[in-house]
């Protein structure tokens, strides 16, 4: 198991839902740009990586019950989709590395949360 916190460190990301708590663990992690896999597919409490900026995604990830959402390719939502994760308590973490990169970041410092 890994930590938010130590998931953040490992992709050098940026908080952008500041003051929520990331010393949560999260057991997996699920990529996906389509929702409705992710509804079909993602274990709870997994961390859900994705390009998508849309409300779409946090109310999805609510209602999987997702441990946080990683946005790639350092994509950056409007701040009204921010103000509803933060509301949520969802934190969102915004990186640089492409999703092929966060999955392997994450395998290779700790393969058990990968799906």
């Amino acid at each position: 198991m890994l930590t938010l916190k130590e998931v953040q460190s490992l992709l050098s990301g940026e908080l952008l839902t500041p003051g929520i708590n990331l010393e949560k663990e999260c057991s997996k992690v699920f990529a996906s740009d389509m929702m409705s896999d992710v509804l079909a597919f993602i274990d709870p409490e997994s961390v859900l990586v994705t390009g998508l900026i849309t409300s779409h995604v946090v109310r999805t990830a609510c209602l999987a019950d997702v441990s946080a959402i990683i946005l790639v390719q350092g994509k950056r939502p409007e701040p009204m989709v921010v103000d509803e994760a933060r509301v949520r308590n969802l934190p969102i973490i915004s990186t640089a590395c492409s999703m092929f990169e966060v999955c392997a970041r994450i395998s290779r410092s700790h393969p058990e949360a990968g799906r």
